[in-house]
């Protein structure tokens, strides 16, 4: 079952339990993959899926962040609720530990030495752990490991 497969499954559960929450937030991303293939004229499959519910995280923990800062803990609530059941469609995330490995291979593979070689780094990080961890923590592995 492909996880686009899924992701309408668990709307359908989530009609037949009147989980309203649930379903509009699942409905929100199976939009969000709809106008994707439309714009793109492609059929997502499972990595462009997984990418697509990234950048969905990605948009509700700042939404999360400027909330709280402006005392909207209701709207926050709402937007931690939906972030729970965008996660639930992410594979298993590689820790921190795991992370910094698998930098330091690349950056030894690729005979990078400093900062002007980020860029190339970062290139070949994406390719291999797109989807498997947190960019951010990525992007912070790569720096520390360039550092002159």
């Amino acid at each position: 079952m492909t996880l686009k497969e899924r992701i309408t499954e668990d709307m359908k559960a989530a009609m037949r339990a009147k989980e309203s929450e649930r379903l509009g937030t699942i409905r929100m991303l199976l939009a969000a993959v709809k106008q994707k293939e439309v714009d793109e004229r492609i059929v997502v499959d499972d990595v462009a899926l997984v990418a697509i519910v990234d950048k969905l995280i990605k948009q509700r923990k700042d939404s999360i962040s400027q909330f709280s800062a402006a005392g909207r803990q209701d709207l926050a609530d709402k937007e931690s609720a939906e972030l729970l059941v965008l996660e639930a469609y992410l594979p298993a995330r590689l820790s921190v530990e795991e992370v910094d490995a698998e930098v330091k291979a690349i950056v030894a593979r690729l005979g990078a030495s400093g900062p002007a070689d980020m860029g190339r780094v970062m290139a070949a990080v994406k390719a291999e752990l797109a989807g498997k961890a947190d960019m951010g923590l990525v992007s912070a592995a790569v720096k520390q490991s360039l550092k002159p």
